[in-house]
């Protein structure tokens, strides 16, 4: 199973073609040809060397809010009313 994360990019290389992008204390050269270049500051989802989708605000913090949900399960320390308020809203009746 491959896991994608949320990558922001640091600087670009090879006309665009390649792009630095960095999470936290982690730092990768991703290949950019399935999103285009993009400008510095540009959030994109990563996985296995590649940059698959440009991400918006909304959707990083929906992405951060899982992994973040993930890492709580990891440690089991999950508390389901702390997460995925979105999907409790969707299902609340009008």
């Amino acid at each position: 199973m491959c896991l994608s994360v949320p990558m922001q990019v640091e600087s670009l290389e090879a006309g665009g073609a390649l792009a630095w992008v960095v999470r936290g204390d982690r730092r990768e050269q991703v290949n950019m040809l399935l999103v285009g270049e993009q400008p510095v500051g540009t959030w994109v989802l990563v996985a296995l060397g590649f940059a698959k989708e440009v991400l918006d605000e909304p959707e990083r913090a929906q992405i951060e809010e899982a992994l973040e949900a993930l890492a709580a399960t990891l440690d089991d320390d999950y508390d389901p009313d702390r997460y995925f308020a979105d999907l409790d809203a969707a299902r609340s009746p009008v």
